[in-house]
C-alpha cells in the first residue's frame, strides 16, 4: 500500500461494501480512463430526476460481494486504467476507503460519483482519489431551490463545504448540473452557471423525465438558443449534456 494510506483506512472492512451493481467497461463515466463501475447501494437524499432511485434506500445492496468483485478486478488490472464508484450516494458507505485503497495497492486510478452531501467522508476519501464527478443541484446560494430538488434541508451548505475541499485538494473533477423546465426557470439556470463560472470543468445535464407513454424523454427545445446563448456569454464553451 502507497505511503500514507493505511492511516486513511477506516475500521470498516472492505468485505462490507454494499455493491448494488457493476458495469464492467465504460469509456464515458471516468474521463480518459476506460474503467469498471461499482455502484453502491443507498442515498439519503431523494431527488426527483433520479437516474437510479433503486439505489436509494439503505441496503446490502444485490450486486457482487466484495470479495469476488475485488477478484475480478485484481485479474483485469492492467487491461482496466480506473474504477469509478457510483450509487446511489457512494462516499456515504462507511466500508468505501479501505476498498479504495485495496485498489489503489493494485494500481487502478480511482474515481467517484458523488452529490457532495457529506464533506466530512468526503474530506477523508479525496487522498485516495484521482478524479471525482461531483453534482451540484443549484446555486450555492439558491438553499430552497437545492432543498426543493433534493427534499433535504440544508443541503446546499454542504455542497457548498464539498466543492471548498474539493477545489482545495489539487484532484481533478468535474461539476455537473442537472436541469430541466419543471424545476428551473432560466434565471436559476444563470444563476448556476454564474456561480460556478471558476471551475475548471462544469456541465450541464438536461433531465430525461418519463413522457406520457412512461418512457424517458427529453423536454422539447430545451434548453432554448436564448438560455445557451446567455449560459455561454457567462461562461464560454459550457457544455451541455442531453
Amino acid at each position: 500500500m502507497p505511503a500514507g494510506l493505511s492511516r486513511l483506512a477506516p475500521g470498516v472492512p472492505a468485505a462490507q461494501l454494499a455493491v448494488a451493481g457493476l458495469q464492467p467497461f465504460s469509456t464515458v463515466d471516468f474521463p480518459g480512463q476506460l474503467a469498471a463501475v461499482v455502484f453502491l447501494q443507498g442515498c439519503p437524499w431523494r431527488c426527483a430526476y433520479c437516474h437510479n432511485p433503486e439505489l436509494q434506500a439503505r441496503g446490502p445492496g444485490d450486486g457482487p460481494r466484495w470479495p469476488a468483485l475485488r477478484a475480478w478486478l485484481q485479474g483485469r488490472a492492467g487491461r482496466l486504467d480506473g474504477v469509478v464508484f457510483s450509487g446511489g450516494e457512494p462516499s456515504t458507505d462507511p466500508a468505501l476507503p479501505a476498498a479504495l485503497a485495496e485498489l489503489r495497492a493494485m494500481g487502478y486510478r480511482l474515481g467517484l460519483h458523488s452529490a457532495g452531501l457529506a464533506p466530512g467522508r468526503l474530506a477523508r476519501l479525496l487522498p485516495l482519489l484521482d478524479w471525482v464527478g461531483l453534482d451540484v443541484k443549484a446555486a450555492p446560494a439558491d438553499a430552497a431551490l437545492h432543498e426543493r430538488l433534493t427534499g433535504a434541508p440544508g443541503g446546499a451548505r454542504r455542497v457548498r463545504e464539498s466543492l471548498a475541499l474539493l477545489q482545495a485538494s489539487g484532484v481533478a473533477y468535474e461539476l455537473r448540473s442537472t436541469v430541466h423546465p419543471q424545476w428551473f426557470r432560466d434565471a436559476d439556470v444563470l444563476r448556476l452557471v454564474e456561480a460556478l463560472r471558476d471551475a475548471s470543468h462544469h456541465v450541464l445535464q438536461v433531465a430525461r423525465l418519463p413522457g406520457p407513454d412512461g418512457r424517458p424523454q427529453l423536454p422539447p427545445g430545451y434548453p432554448s438558443a436564448a438560455l445557451l446563448a446567455a449560459a455561454r456569454a457567462l461562461r464560454p464553451g459550457l457544455q451541455v449534456r442531453a
